[in-house]
């Protein structure tokens, strides 16, 4: 006898991966929030923010810590055969699915900044979209590797490793 799943929940304890829609979805609305920055901070503020370094060197550090972490989980499941416990891989999928979105929100955002500042005279504007140029290519790079991890953390049913 099997019983349906009450309504509004899911069946099985399937997740689905995160879908590449969503993905440009939330780039979109940090492309567009990224655009309004620079037009805001030029009326209310006392100058437009300032994109160092520091930016996107953090994101590439996050980068590459999820795709080491993709990577170790990927060999850990798929090569050596080894069943982590479920809480990790729970925390890793999450960790995963946040770090996508906020990924791709991160590359519109500073992609918007960037091309916000083309084809505009003044001192840092140059600087100012190199820099935020920099930072959206790191985003992409989180929300790839953070794909990566989620794509890592897939197995199979009792003994089926996909």
């Amino acid at each position: 006898m099997t019983v349906d799943p009450p309504e509004g929940e899911p069946s099985g304890g399937h997740l689905r991966p995160t879908s590449g829609g969503v993905l440009v979805g939330w780039a979109i609305v940090g492309l567009v929030g990224g655009w309004l920055l620079h037009g805001y901070a030029e009326r209310y503020m006392a100058a437009a923010p300032v994109v160092t370094w520091a930016q996107p060197l953090a994101l590439l550090l996050v980068a590459a810590i999820l795709g080491t972490t993709a990577w170790l989980t990927y060999r850990s499941i798929h090569v050596h055969h080894q069943r982590p416990e479920a809480h990790r891989m729970v925390n890793r999928l999450v960790l995963a699915r946040a770090c996508a979105l906020v990924g791709a929100l991160m590359a519109g955002g500073y992609a918007g900044y960037a091309l916000s500042w083309l084809g505009v005279q003044g001192d840092l504007a140059s600087q100012r979209a190199w820099r935020s140029a920099a930072a959206a290519a790191a985003g992409v790079a989180i929300a790839i590797t953070a794909v990566l991890l989620e794509r890592a953390c897939r197995v199979g049913s009792d003994g089926d490793d996909t």
